[in-house]
């Protein structure tokens, strides 16, 4: 039986006001946290030089690599089988020069590993002057 039939209930209210408040003071919490950064849109782009060429110095080590992963060292093909021997090859064709500056002419597609070897084939041969070879864009 019901004997409360004729009572009637209170409708529910549901106050909203706290909870905007709260998501509110979140959102502007996250925001003030968080480091926007984008790694995913980074783009690089190799520099170019606008410069004159310079004159040969007498004291520089020109080293070729190609994008088939050949070397030259002032023009004389070498064959690369290792980094000390490469170092060795470099010790030659420097002679008695003092700190020579070794210079690197590196194909736009040659392997970054190719351009590596170089430099610790460098410092290897006790070489701290490296400079990278570019060229001015034509337009």
């Amino acid at each position: 039986m019901n004997f409360q039939r004729f009572h009637s209930r209170e409708p529910l209210e549901m106050n909203l006001i706290p909870l905007i408040d709260v998501l509110l003071v979140i959102l502007i919490f996250l925001m003030i946290t968080t480091t926007y950064s984008k790694f995913a849109e980074l783009q690089i782009n190799l520099p170019t030089a606008d410069a004159q060429k310079q004159l040969e110095r007498p004291n520089e080590i020109n080293i070729t690599v190609n994008a088939g992963g050949q070397y030259t060292i002032n023009r004389r093909p070498v064959a690369f089988r290792d980094v000390a021997g490469f170092s060795d090859e470099m010790r030659r064709a420097a002679g008695e020069l003092k700190e020579p500056v070794v210079v690197i002419n590196a194909d736009a597609n040659a392997t970054h590993q190719s351009v590596i070897h170089v430099m610790e084939a460098s410092r290897m041969a006790g070489y701290g002057h490296i400079s990278f070879a570019t060229q001015t864009q034509t337009k």
